[in-house]
C-alpha cells in the first residue's frame, strides 16, 4: 500500500518514528515537503550540532559524511529509527521510503495524510539548518 505524507509542520522525531513503523509493516511511504519539517529545541544548539557533524567547526572533517540536503536529513533520521538498516528487514524498509522537497507533479492530486506533532515551543525548520 502506498502512503503519501505531507510533512510540513511536523516534528522530525515523530515523523521519523511513524514512517519507520509504516515501512517495517511493508507499506511504501512517500514523504513530501521535507524542507518544512521542524526540529524542536534551542535554535543555536541545533545549528551548532549540525555544523559540527558536517565538519565546519574545527579542523578538517574525518569520519562519516552528513548531508546538507533537507530530504536527506529527514531520510537519515528515518534510517536511525530502523533496526539494522544495512541488512535484512531494515534495508528493505529503507528502500520503501522516499523523501521529496516540495510536492512533485505526480503527487499533487493524491490524498495526503498528516502526522500529529503535538505542541511546539522552540523550533527550527530543516530548511534553515540545511542552508548554512
Amino acid at each position: 500500500m502506498k502512503i503519501v505524507i505531507d510533512a510540513s509542520g511536523t516534528v522530525l522525531g515523530r515523523l521519523a518514528s511513524n514512517v519507520a513503523k509504516m515501512a517495517l509493516e511493508g507499506d511504501e511511504v512517500i514523504v513530501l515537503n521535507c524542507e518544512k519539517v521542524i526540529i524542536t529545541g534551542n535554535r543555536m544548539d541545533i545549528q551548532e550540532n549540525f555544523e559540527a557533524k558536517r565538519g565546519r567547526v574545527g579542523t578538517a572533517q574525518k569520519g562519516p559524511k552528513h548531508s546538507r540536503l533537507s530530504e536527506m536529513i529527514v531520510k537519515r533520521t528515518i534510517r536511525g529509527m530502523l533496526p539494522n538498516y544495512r541488512t535484512g528487514r531494515g534495508r528493505e524498509a529503507l528502500d520503501r521510503v522516499t523523501c521529496y522537497v516540495g510536492v512533485p507533479k505526480e503527487f499533487e492530486s493524491s490524498k495526503m495524510t498528516k502526522i500529529d506533532s503535538g505542541r511546539k515551543r522552540k523550533y527550527i525548520s530543516v530548511s534553515e539548518v540545511s542552508k548554512k
